[in-house]
Parts: C-alpha cells; structure tokens; sequence
C-alpha cells in the first residue's frame, strides 16, 4: 500500500489504483496477461513489461461541466460531478490547460443529466507534444447555443491552445465526441511523432493518450518484426486508424496496406503516407469481418489491434483462412484477449510484452506474437 497522490482518489470515479504501489500494479498487470496467455497454451513466454512515468502521463482528458466548474463523475455516482481542480495524471500541459478554462467559465450553464436541460457538457483538453486542442462539448438542444458560442469565441483570444472546437451533441445522447462541430480557432487535426513518424488524427478521433508508453510499444513492434525475413512479405495493418503501425514497419516489407472500417480515419491514413513518403503502402476503407473482400499476397504478416470488444469471430476466421505467417495482436482488454488467442488455430505463441498505458488504473495493453506453426 501506497500513499495516494491526488486529493480526489476515492471520490473520483477515474483511477482506482493509486494506493497500491507502483510495482505490485505491474505485477497485477502482468499476471493478467498471464492468464490470458494461459487459454492459449501451458507454456509461459518471459514477459517483458514496459512501464513509465507513473503520473502526468495523460494527454487527454474529458472534464465534465458542472455550475461552478469542471470536474469527473463521482465513483459510483453517475449523476454525481466532483469538482477537479488538477488531475495528478495529466500531464503538465493539460493541466494549464485546465486551469485556463476554469477560469474563464466560473459559472457555466452547464448541463444537468436529470432535467437534460443546460448549455455546456463537457471540455475535452488534448495535449500532444507539440499540440493542443479544447473541444467544448454543448447540448445541441439547449435554447442557449448562441450565447455560449459567442462566450467560446472570447476564450479563443485568450487561450493558449491552438485549436478550439465546438461540438454539438443531442440532450439525451451521453457523448463527447461527434460529427455536428465546427472550428472555432486552428484546426480540426491535431499531429503527433512516433519514431521520426508525423502522424495526423482528428480531434474527434481516437489516438493514444499517453505518448512515452505508446512509442515505447511502436518501438518493440518495429524490432519484432525485424527478427523476421520480412523482404518479400505483405504487410497487414487491421484495425490500422491513421496508419501508424502500417507506416512505421511499411519499408521492412515487400508492400503493405492498413485497413480501417471509419472513413476519416482512412483519409487521414493517406495523408500521413504522402507526408511520411511512404511508397509501399495503401489505406483501404473496409470492416475488418469483411476481410475475404480484400486482395491480399502472401506470405502475410498481420499487425492487429482492435477496439476493446476485440475481433469479430469473422475477422479471426478469415485470418486463420489466409494463414498469416506471423500475427502480432496489440490488445487494450486482455480478458478479450484470452477469449481470442484459442480461436487463432495452427499459432503459437513467440513472445509477449505488457505496456502500462494507463499506471494508476487496472487498464494496460498487451502485445502477443503469434508465429504459424509448420505442417
């Protein structure tokens, strides 16, 4: 046990980790793989456990109006806002970021879930390395739209973030992303670097919230995939988003393709390989269960890594129809993992690493690489 470092821990609903010492959270963590790994075979592969800064990692965060402020949903009360002045979790970045927006909107109309009524529901701050973004998350039936807009604008000039969103969401929907926005200020896209990889995404979209870890795992990809004869390969990047895994191991091999199932996603994939000067890569917009739909050479070599309800039993169906010769599945729920790993038939497991994306919550990503076994 473990002094908690934030003065909220135990009524805020976000981390539920931070009295239990560092090193016994990896060690849970890695014993959860473990028994993910387990489902698949009795035999145990060292596992490599990939940690770093334990706070101030987070480069996202959804803060939540309430009348005199902003703030996380109580643990175990939904209904229930807890007023976060600085969250010890986010980096240092977003937290002046934070503090910017609680001081210019003391006294919100902020939006009440019980009478659904309210203007302002949530400010979502993000904060890659050289970037920043605030989108203002309203309710697009509040009778009090235009006021807030004009309210945002006056912020705009103040602010030091780059780019101001405006994004519209309906009374009775709970989201704090969208389609219905517009910008306010900067841009839509924000850009992030992995391995000498610029990357753009949208700010709407999904990109991994704490960047040391992250390029930590892109880094670890990248050399398992070299300890392969990759030349005269195809590379399949599945569930590829904007491209990043595709883009960053597309030159090992003979041709590569990211497949992403949301269009956005996909074009931002095409602009980050023209920016990257990759040449032997292509984005395909196409679900992932529709796999049979796509052309494919082989010997393929698979880079998975799918949401946390994991792969559509089609999708490993179709996999284990094109035999990839080598599957590295990146996953962020490794109980779906261990549901997962059974399915893939003729695999067995090489290596596996743990990377604590999230320290202070029982959240991690697991990395495992399945190599076909030879008939």
């Amino acid at each position: 046990m473990t002094q908690a470092r934030c003065p909220y821990f135990g009524k805020c609903g976000g981390c539920s980790s931070q009295h239990i010492d560092y090193e016994t959270q990896l060690e849970n963590k890695k014993q959860q793989l473990i028994q993910a790994i387990r489902t698949k075979t009795d035999e145990e592969p060292e596992i490599k456990a990939f940690s770093g800064s334990p706070y101030g990692y987070r480069n996202r965060m959804d803060f939540i109006f309430h009348p005199n402020g902003l703030g996380f949903r109580a643990k175990g009360q939904w209904k229930k806002i807890i007023d976060i002045k600085e969250c010890p979790i986010s980096n240092k970045r977003l937290n002046e970021l934070l503090k910017e927006t609680r001081d210019f909107f003391k006294e919100p109309d902020a939006f009440d879930v019980k009478k659904h009524s309210g203007t302002f529901r949530y400010a979502v701050i993000r904060t890659p390395q050289k970037d920043s973004s605030i989108s203002f998350v309203l309710n697009s039936d509040s009778s009090r739209i235009k006021e807030a807009i004009e309210k945002i604008k006056e912020f705009s000039k103040t602010t030091t973030a780059k780019n101001i969103i405006v994004t519209y969401v309906p009374a009775h929907t709970d989201h704090s992303i969208s389609e219905d926005f517009f910008v306010v200020k900067g841009s839509e896209f924000l850009k992030e670097t992995y391995l000498d990889k610029t990357f753009e995404y949208h700010v709407q979209g999904f990109f991994q919230n704490n960047y040391e870890i992250a390029e930590k795992m892109h880094e670890y990809i990248h050399q398992l995939a070299k300890e392969h004869d990759t030349k005269k390969m195809t590379l399949l990047d599945l569930y590829g988003g904007v491209g990043t895994f595709g883009i960053i191991n597309a030159p090992l091999f003979k041709e590569a393709y990211t497949i992403e199932s949301f269009p956005g996603c996909t074009e931002s994939a095409k602009k980050n390989i023209e920016q990257n000067k990759v040449k032997n890569i292509k984005a395909i917009t196409l679900d992932a269960k529709k796999l049979k739909d796509a052309e494919l050479s082989r010997p393929l070599f698979v880079i998975t890594d799918p949401p946390r309800s994991g792969m559509n039993p089609k999708t490993i169906k179709q996999l284990n129809r094109l035999k990839p010769e080598v599957i590295i599945y990146i996953s962020c729920n490794l109980n779906q993992l261990g549901k997962e790993l059974p399915r893939f038939i003729d695999y067995k497991i090489r290596s596996a690493a743990l990377f604590d994306m999230f320290p202070q919550t029982p959240h991690c990503e697991g990395v495992v690489e399945l190599v076909r076994e030879q008939s």
